[in-house]
C-alpha cells in the first residue's frame, strides 16, 4: 500500500476507536447503555471509520494539502491575521445554491441520544432526574413544559427537520437553475433519506401514543436501517460538504494574508495582479501534479503563472492570429 492509503486507513482507524472511547465512557462502561441502540452504535463507528478515511484522502491531495499546510501557519502566526471572524466563514452558507442544503445538518441533532438517559426516584414517579454521560443533570416534573419539552424534543426537531425539507424540495422543483444542474445522487437523494429518518422518528412516537405500541418493532427497524443509509451516505455524497467546508478556513486566512503581504507583479507588463504567496504555491501545485508551464525569455527562465491574465488573453489572441496567417 502506498503513503496516502497508510495514512487514511490510519485515520480512520484513529476515529474508530474515538467514537468507540466516547461510547464505552459516556455509557459508564456500558451500564448505560440501551441495547436497542446496538445497532446505531454499529453505524456510528463504521461510518466513522469511512469519514476520516475520505476526509485523509481529500486533504493529501496537493491543493487541499497547501490550503490547510497555510491555514494552520497562518492560525498560529498573528501576522497572517486581522482578527477576522473566520467561524463566520467556516459555517456561513457560500451562495444561494448552498442555503437549501443547510437543513441537512440537523441530523447531527440526533447525536446526544445515546448520551441522555433518565433515572426514576424509588420515592416519586413524576420527578425523574436526567443523567448527562453519566453524571446527574438536574430532576423535573414529567408534567411540567420542561418535561413535555425534553421528552418531545427528537419529534420537535423532527418536525423543524421536515419543514426544511420541504422548502428545499420546492426548490429544487421550481428553480429552473437548479434543476438544470441537479442529480439524484447529489440533490435528490439527501433529502430523502434525512426525510425517511425524521418520518420515521416520528412513526414511532405515534406507535407507541397513539396506536398502542402496533407495529412499533417494525417501524424501529425501517428506522435503524434508515439511519444507517444516512450515515454511510454522509462520506461518499454531498453531505461530505460538512466537513469539507473546514477547507474554507484556511481559504479565508489565506486570501487575508496574500492582501496584506508581497505582491507578484507581470512578468510582461509589470502589473500588480495576484498574491506572491499565492502565485509561488500554484507553481508548486502544478509540479506537483505533473504540469510544466516553464518558457525561456531573454531574461532567463519564467513561468505561465508569471503572466497576468490581460497579458495571457493577449499571447492567446497573437498565436491565433499567427495560425490565421496574419
Amino acid at each position: 500500500m502506498n503513503e496516502l492509503n497508510r495514512k487514511a486507513l490510519t485515520a480512520g482507524a484513529a476515529a474508530t476507536l474515538a467514537v468507540a472511547a466516547r461510547i464505552w465512557l459516556g455509557s459508564r462502561a456500558l451500564t448505560h447503555f440501551d441495547p436497542a441502540l446496538i445497532w446505531y452504535a454499529i453505524g456510528s463507528v463504521l461510518a466513522a471509520f469511512a469519514l476520516a478515511d475520505r476526509f485523509s484522502v481529500w486533504a493529501q491531495r496537493p491543493p487541499s494539502r497547501l490550503y490547510f499546510k497555510r491555514g494552520l501557519q497562518l492560525l498560529f502566526n498573528r501576522r497572517g491575521s486581522r482578527g477576522g471572524n473566520e467561524a463566520e466563514v467556516l459555517f456561513a452558507p457560500k451562495s444561494a445554491s448552498s442555503r437549501r442544503r443547510r437543513p441537512f445538518l440537523n441530523p447531527l441533532r440526533r447525536f446526544l441520544k445515546p448520551r441522555v438517559n433518565w433515572k426514576e426516584p424509588f420515592n416519586s414517579s413524576t420527578t425523574p432526574s436526567a443523567s448527562l454521560l453519566g453524571f446527574n443533570a438536574g430532576r423535573f416534573n414529567v408534567h411540567s413544559l420542561q418535561g413535555w419539552v425534553m421528552f418531545n424534543l427528537l419529534n420537535l426537531s423532527a418536525v423543524l427537520v421536515m419543514i426544511g425539507l420541504v422548502l428545499a424540495g420546492f426548490r429544487l422543483l421550481v428553480n429552473a437553475g437548479e434543476r438544470a444542474v441537479q442529480t439524484f445522487a447529489e440533490d435528490i437523494l439527501p433529502p430523502i433519506l434525512i426525510f425517511a429518518v425524521s418520518a420515521t422518528g416520528l412513526m414511532l412516537t405515534v406507535s407507541y401514543k397513539f396506536m398502542a405500541g402496533h407495529g412499533h418493532s417494525q417501524v424501529a427497524r425501517v428506522h435503524a436501517a434508515n439511519v444507517i443509509a444516512l450515515l454511510f451516505y454522509i462520506p461518499f455524497g454531498k453531505l461530505f460538504h460538512i466537513f469539507q467546508r473546514t477547507c474554507a478556513l484556511c481559504v479565508s486566512l489565506y486570501k487575508t494574508a496574500g492582501a496584506d503581504g508581497p505582491r507578484a507583479h507581470c512578468h510582461r507588463c509589470g502589473a500588480d495582479y495576484a498574491s506572491a504567496m499565492h502565485v509561488e504555491d500554484l507553481k508548486q501545485v502544478l509540479d506537483q501534479l505533473g504540469f510544466d508551464y516553464r518558457f525561456a525569455t531573454p531574461q532567463g527562465e519564467a513561468q505561465y503563472q508569471d503572466v497576468c491574465p490581460a497579458c495571457r488573453r493577449r499571447a492567446l489572441a497573437l498565436i491565433q492570429g499567427r495560425l490565421l496567417g496574419r
